[in-house]
């Protein structure tokens, strides 16, 4: 019971908020029978309450007080003390993500994630790596940290329609991140009519959000927290005389940017040429900063804070090489026979005479008879069957049209805008399905004497067609088959022959090919066909077969299929036939030159140099060839962003279809061709392409490599995680059995966890039993044994566990515990502080907050003196909880101790103000401030222009105005408004960025602690045992000698060591192996030694939990260090892989027999 009166300024009060203590922090008295406090509880977070007369017995004030209690029971500290870090899991373990998906990440997947991304949250950001560098994995990543962080509940990913299943897929495999692709039927079943809001985890096709209104305003009032746009440069908007042209992409592309708080932007081709287009993309990031065509727009901008690019030959291995190996292309001409040169010429003047027609129809019929059209030139060029089945099919439709005509029905005509048409809009079946229904229905005829005649006219060539096909001459399959039993590079230096892909345009093409290719090779099964119409587990089966079958030595796929397939496993390509989109040749090359790639790629493109398009892609092969020689493989990045005379390859192509008969016509496109593709318009798309100083060399590999190891050695997965979850899902009554190696069986889940699951979970659900579970990627597919759900940080299960204990555990940590240092064996007690320190801006949150934008948790160890320590990762691990008979002589103890009860936790917050808070607070401060500079003066200096441009035309206009000429478009009003709404837009950011400037350190918050009582005082209090007379100071001389003749070895080997004891890291000693000492480069760069001092004669020695767990972790960079002293004397013995399995939960260290030690490990050295 308390008086108010005895309630002042400093009190220290339970009552208040439960049993949880609270600081007084302001007193205001109204009368003599009321208070008013302000107090702080123990994470720092402020309240007010009033106190009358009758709430003096429930209030407690203490003066002299132990900080807490240290009654809590120490096993369940531990656990709620580990919950509480795998809950922070982001800042014990900063490779999470690398460590709980089924990846490999390569160095500059790692850097663009860790070192360039993850820095810059809340992030606004274009990663614009070459094709095949592996964006998938780094978006992939970037969301497992962002969900770790709490950062993530809800992400949106928009891709063109050809890659939705394949994201799905690759996310689900690699990353086991389950998201949905919204389809028709998922979008139109929404139960609360917004599909957006009903779905956290999901794929959309662009054209779906772009060209739907009414989808776009259900998008408009939807959240997230991340909206990722793959082959984003499909936003893309232009300027065309001095004014913008806005495209239905660019436009959900901004509408997609104001409803996320982050916002990724990928594409491999972010630059088109036209440094204006360029800045109008980048103002999907970030439209103050880019947007406006005035004043510098024409001038290249710096980009590196917002845009990474990386181009493939700058792509490292860990071992310092090449990622991709060389490319070379190579062009196979063939001549047509006789009947196939005049069906060639038959065709062509058809689609020649068609073209012509559909002139004179109206926009959208004539740019849809022109699709089909380019479609029929391109199956010509394909194969007589191609041919010959469009132009049957074709006459058979239009017979049908016409007999509707002439019953007077309106035959259904299709029609579209395919002007812009883009391959990438359709899935693949989707794409093909258009394709045939657009060649066979597309008509430029307008009577029905006009159907008759084309009818008759295809006639006759499906009578040609036909005789060709069946004369059984084919030049372009001989070429093919030459190709395929007589060059040397089709067979392996075994004699077998090397995995192929052939590439055609066309499914009847495909089933050609396929029915020749297997006559040739004797061999049904060898050759194995993708393409658009099959379902998706057939083609991901198909896959899999060519890449692991090794009797399957030939895939002839589709464009509409090779789009999202990873085909490494093969290094040769046949283009049989040729795209008319040089993006499709980069992306069919890049099917095969991807990550993963060991061998030199080979290209064969087929060409029939005197077909008319055969004459534009034989001189095109032939310039990029010598260019290759020249620039090497950059040339085959570029081919996507190659405009001849500002018109697409397609146009150039049609030109050549319809007039490529006359020899001007034929000079003019040689010399379009020549121009496009010289050293100078190459050397300046190489340099576009590479649009910002991005490098990764040698150093900068290393460095990450370095870091790696080192992150690596205290990482949670899988073993911190194993241990706590087995533990701690006991704990709250759920039933886990270990069953095969590395993997459990969860029998079942109980209620508390699973209805906690529905308070708090977002995406798959807990579910009441798992057949397996794991912790170790490596144990999620085993052959012949049921797949295992991987618990890690994210999933449901441990997400829910975690809140769990860490509910039931919120005043433990509080109420503190006593832990036995049993390794220690001195008299000088220490408090353990779990302190969080945190660093905020001026940007005010919903909630009124400040937000936070960086966050360090420290465990801190204080002895009597004030002196304080770091004490490691995970101190408590290697502590022993006190026994029931030894916690009340500590306690008792404890009582007595002036410094335990006299503001030693403000001593905590103390060291962290002056220790820890500046080092965190500068190198937070620096880092944004300099990124915030940069930003404020491009926002001023662009949208300075822009304002001075509309204040002169205002002026201009108003003097035109006086003088009676006026402008039906824009008036000097208008201009005069638009110069002081971007003068409004300005200052409203200028001002937003001061805010942000306003960064500043939080006190610091002590979360939990402990009193460690050291062996040497325990045994003093409990009066157990007599002391060692091998006393404290004889095993710091034998430690010191141990360290001092490890440190010399490895010297003396020619590394560079370190001590980090001091760090408490799991290890003694890192040393650093030099590069030149590496067997390999992709060896590890770094020693980590455990150094183990016993005076001679000792039989065992103790290895605490975190030491093992730390050798398990980095199993082939530990060594134990086993050092018998005998006075100046040494005896050093390496062991590697001395620890086979992890200690259960409630053990702090381990004792070994040495000697068994020796006999199950691997010795690497002796002195």
């Amino acid at each position: 019971m308390a008086k108010l009166e005895d309630i002042t300024v400093g009190s220290h009060l339970t009552g208040i908020a439960g049993n949880e203590p609270v600081d007084v922090v302001a007193v205001q008295w109204y009368g003599n029978n009321v208070i008013e406090i302000t107090y702080k509880n123990s994470k720092g977070v402020p309240g007010t309450q009033l106190l009358y007369r009758e709430n003096e017995e429930s209030i407690q004030v203490e003066d002299k007080h132990l900080p807490w209690s240290f009654d809590a029971d120490g096993n369940q500290v531990r656990l709620a003390s580990e919950a509480y870090r795998i809950g922070l899991a982001h800042l014990f373990d900063p490779y999470l993500a690398v460590h709980t998906s089924s990846v490999e990440p390569l160095p500059h997947q790692i850097s663009a994630v860790y070192q360039e991304m993850l820095p810059r949250l809340p992030l606004r950001y274009v990663l614009a790596d070459d094709p095949g560098a592996g964006k998938t994995i780094m978006t992939g990543l970037f969301i497992k940290e962002l969900m770790a962080r709490g950062s993530l509940k809800r992400c949106l990913i928009v891709s063109p329609g050809s890659l939705v299943e394949q994201w799905q897929d690759e996310l689900f495999q690699k990353f086991h991140l389950h998201f949905d692709i919204l389809t028709n039927d998922r979008i139109e079943s929404a139960a609360t009519g917004n599909v957006f809001n009903e779905v956290d985890l999901c794929i959309c096709r662009l054209d779906k959000l772009a060209r739907n209104d009414a989808i776009q305003e259900k998008l408009k009032v939807s959240e997230w927290d991340l909206i990722v746009c793959d082959e984003a440069h499909k936003m893309s908007a232009t300027v065309w005389g001095g004014e913008v042209k806005y495209t239905r992409r660019f436009l959900l592309g901004r509408l997609l940017s104001n409803i996320t708080k982050n916002f990724l932007l990928l594409t491999a081709t972010p630059h088109n040429g036209k440094e204006e287009d360029f800045h109008l993309f980048l103002s999907l990031i970030d439209p103050d900063r880019f947007e406006g065509i005035h004043g510098k727009s024409q001038q290249a901008v710096d980009v590196s804070d917002v845009m990474r690019r990386l181009v493939k030959e700058e792509l490292l291995k860990f071992d310092g090489t090449p990622l991709f190996p060389e490319r070379i292309a190579y062009t196979v001409n063939y001549d047509l026979s006789d009947m196939e040169a005049k069906l060639y010429a038959a065709v062509t003047d058809y689609v020649q005479e068609e073209f012509n027609r559909a002139d004179n129809l109206n926009n959208d019929r004539r740019t849809t008879v022109g699709f089909a059209l380019t479609i029929l030139q391109r199956r010509l060029a394909s194969s007589p069957e191609a041919i010959y089945q469009s132009l049957h099919r074709r006459r058979e439709r239009l017979e049908h049209r016409l007999a509707e005509e002439r019953l007077g029905k309106r035959g259904a005509e299709i029609t579209g805008d395919f002007d812009d048409f883009d391959d990438d809009d359709l899935p693949p079946n989707e794409q093909e399905n258009l394709e045939e229904k657009v060649v066979d229905h597309a008509s430029a005829a307008a009577t029905i004497a006009e159907l008759e005649a084309e009818i008759k006219t295809l006639k006759r060539l499906e009578q040609m067609a036909n005789q060709v096909r069946i004369s059984g001459i084919d030049r372009k399959w001989e070429e093919l088959s030459r190709l395929l039993q007589d060059n040397e590079k089709m067979f392996g230096g075994d004699g077998q022959r090397e995995k192929l892909i052939i590439f055609t345009e066309h499914k009847d093409t495909l089933n050609y090919l396929t029915d020749k290719i297997r006559s040739l090779l004797g061999n049904k099964e060898a050759v194995i066909t993708i393409h658009g119409g099959m379902l998706r587990d057939e083609r991901r089966k198909a896959e899999q077969l060519f890449k692991q079958d090794v009797g399957v030595r030939v895939l002839i796929a589709t464009d509409a299929a090779g789009e999202g397939i990873n085909l490494q496993r093969a290094h040769l390509m046949i283009n049989y036939d040729l795209p008319w989109n040089p993006n499709r040749l980069e992306q069919r090359f890049g099917r095969i030159h991807r990550i993963g790639q060991t061998e030199v790629c080979h290209l064969w493109n087929l060409v029939a140099s005197e077909t008319r398009e055969g004459f534009v892609f034989q001189r095109l092969f032939q310039k990029l060839e010598e260019e290759r020689q020249a620039l090497g493989g950059k040339v085959f990045d570029i081919l996507g962003k190659m405009t001849f005379n500002n018109r697409s390859l397609r146009e150039l192509l049609i030109e050549a279809v319809r007039y490529g008969n006359d020899p001007k016509v034929k000079a003019r496109l040689n010399e379009v061709v020549d121009n496009t593709i010289n050293r100078g318009e190459f050397q300046k798309l190489i340099e576009e392409n590479a649009l910002t100083d991005d490098v990764m060399d040698v150093h900068t590999v290393m460095a990450i490599k370095e870091d790696m190891e080192r992150m690596e050695a205290h990482k949670l997965q899988p073993h911190f995680i194993e241990a706590f979850f087995v533990e701690a899902f006991q704990s709250v009554g759920g039933k886990i059995r270990r069953r095969e190696k590395g993997r459990y069986e969860i029998t079942s889940v109980p209620y508390a966890v699973r209805n906690r699951d529905t308070q708090i979970g977002y995406g798959e659900p807990v579910l009441h039993r798992y057949e397996r579970v794991c912790f170790d990627k490596e144990f999620c597919n085993v052959q012949g044994l049921t797949p295992a759900a991987l618990i890690c940080p994210g999933h449901p299960l441990l997400d829910a566990t975690l809140d769990l204990v860490r509910e039931r555990g919120v005043d433990v940590m509080k109420r503190g515990t006593v832990f036995i240092d049993d390794s220690d064996y001195s008299t000088s007690a220490r408090l353990l502080f779990y302190i969080e320190d945190a660093i905020q801006d001026g940007k005010i949150l919903k909630d009124g907050s400040r937000r936070t934008i960086s966050k360090h948790v420290h465990f801190v160890e204080l002895d009597e003196h004030g002196k304080a320590a770091g004490a490691g990762y995970a101190p408590y691990w290697d502590y022993r909880a006190a026994d029931e008979a030894e916690t009340p002589a500590v306690l008792k103890w404890a009582q007595t101790q002036n410094w335990l009860s006299s503001g030693v936790e403000d001593m905590a917050k103390s060291y962290a103000i002056t220790n820890l808070i500046p080092s965190h607070f500068a190198e937070v401060k620096g880092r944004k401030e300099a990124m915030l500079d940069k930003t404020a003066k491009a926002v001023k200096d662009r949208m300075t222009a822009e304002i001075q441009y509309w204040d002169y035309r205002a002026g201009e206009l108003q003097q035109k105005e006086a003088a009676g000429k006026t402008n039906s478009k824009l008036n000097s009003k208008l201009a005069s408004r638009r110069a002081d709404d971007l003068t409004a837009r300005m200052q409203a950011r200028l001002d937003e960025i001061e805010m942000e400037r306003r960064i500043s350190p939080m006190p610091p918050v002590v979360t939990g602690g402990a009193l460690i009582i050291p062996k040497g005082l325990l045994r003093i209090l409990t009066g157990s045992g007599a002391p060692s007379t091998f006393g404290t100071g004889d095993r710091q001389a034998v430690e010191y000698a141990a360290m001092d003749a490890v440190l010399q070895i490895e010297a003396s080997l020619g590394y560079q060591p370190k001590d980090v004891s001091a760090a408490k890291c799991g290890y003694d000693v890192e040393s650093y192996v030099p590069e030149a000492m590496r067997q390999r480069l992709t060896a590890y760069a770094l020693r980590m030694i455990e150094v183990k001092g016993r005076k001679k004669g000792a039989t065992t020695v103790t290895v605490s939990k975190n030491e093992i767990l730390t050798a398990l972790n980095k199993p082939d960079e530990f060594i134990l260090a086993i050092v018998e002293v005998d006075g100046k004397n040494t005896h050093t013995i390496y062991l590697k892989h001395p620890f086979k399995s992890a200690p259960d939960f409630t053990a702090t260290s381990v004792n070994f027999d040495v000697q068994d030690l020796i006999a199950e490990s691997e010795i690497l050295y002796q002195k």
